[in-house]
């Protein structure tokens, strides 16, 4: 259902819709008339203020889940306050220097990327989710360890620090001599490069003849760098942190929903095909409930910002996944900032 224009409700209805809204969002709970004439910011009578919440609950704005309880959004009317009434707060210097701190400690990039998850995670009381720049690293190093006759493990050490490993399927017996000869050739001919690079260099060098390598040695380097940017090339991580902070007392109410939620995010490839829609927004990006498919079920909402590099490339996405009852106005900015450090720190 399309939502409907903030300029369409009457001056007093939207009043009304956004005490309810913030009431909700504040406590979990729907707002009653008394509630909202007893808060004294509507000169109305309890019996007036009902007549305008009937009137937002048929223009499908506001909902009722029992018959004496009050009303709170529904997700149409969630995404007009959104949209159209809220009023966004900056993170306080606090906030700011809490992220800052945790991003910026000495360490691989790696360790920034958990770090923005869990400082999201801790400052929203959500889950904090990182999508992983797709990128190669740069070589520094490159090992070949035997582990047996017919696997070696392939360390790579990238420039950033980042130390990662490979099981590499050698076909054959290899001896321990040729595995060293194959780790020294790359380190010494193509540390610097991406793997994509380092593997065309490769190739290219073995079939113009110049390679000084043996045959099973140019095997070995081809198989070794060849596993890594097959997987670099395809991989798309994501880091997914404070899921405990999802199973409130609300949540606890409602198992399948909570079953549900845990489910999704254990789907990490649909949930990074729902940060990519973010990934060409100038900001965070808002996706509320049933408002995508993957979170439709368990009734959460998203909030991801594209984080870019110093050259302004999208490298990735950060984000919080909530409950729809989120403090939008709080997170979105928190996320936006995120986002805006992590790219600093990127290069």
């Amino acid at each position: 259902m399309a939502t409907l224009p903030i300029t369409e409700l009457t001056d007093r209805a939207r009043e009304i819709f956004r005490l309810v809204v913030e009431g909700y969002l504040e406590t979990g709970q729907p707002v009653g008339s008394k509630t909202l004439a007893g808060g004294g910011a509507i000169n109305l009578s309890p019996a007036s203020i009902r007549s305008v919440l009937a009137d937002l609950e048929r223009l499908g704005l506001l909902a009722a889940p029992h018959t004496s309880a009050g009303r709170m959004p529904t997700e149409s009317g969630l995404r007009l306050f959104v949209d159209g009434m809220m009023q966004v707060a900056e993170p306080t210097a606090r906030e700011r220097a809490a992220i800052e701190q945790r991003l910026f400690e000495p360490g691989p990039i790696e360790a920034a990327l958990e770090a923005t998850s869990a400082i999201l995670s801790d400052l929203s009381a959500c889950a904090g989710v990182v999508m992983v720049p797709r990128r190669e690293p740069r070589l520094a190093q490159l090992s070949l360890v035997a582990i047996s006759e017919r696997r070696a493990l392939a360390v790579l050490v990238g420039l950033d620090g980042a130390v990662e490993n490979r099981i590499v399927e050698l076909g054959e017996p290899i001896r321990p001599g040729t595995l060293e000869e194959a780790s020294n050739y790359i380190t010494a001919h193509l540390a610097g490069r991406t793997l994509a690079e380092a593997l065309r260099s490769v190739e290219a060098e073995i079939a113009s003849g110049k390679s000084a390598l043996d045959a099973v040695s140019r095997d070995l380097v081809e198989r070794g760098l060849a596993v890594w940017s097959e997987d670099a090339a395809r991989r798309r991580v994501l880091i997914v942190r404070g899921q405990a902070n999802l199973l409130d007392e609300t949540a606890l109410s409602d198992i399948e929903r909570v079953r549900s939620l845990l489910d999704d995010l254990e789907n990490k490839q649909s949930v990074v095909e729902l940060l990519d829609l973010a990934r060409e927004a100038r900001s965070a990006r808002i996706f509320i409930g049933s408002e995508n498919r993957l979170f439709a079920l368990s009734g959460s909402s998203v909030i991801a910002s594209p984080y870019r590099d110093r050259e302004g490339r999208v490298v990735g996405v950060v984000g919080v996944i909530g409950p729809t009852r989120l403090n939008y106005a709080r997170v979105v900015p928190m996320v936006d900032f995120t986002a805006q450090s992590l790219g600093k720190l990127i290069g």
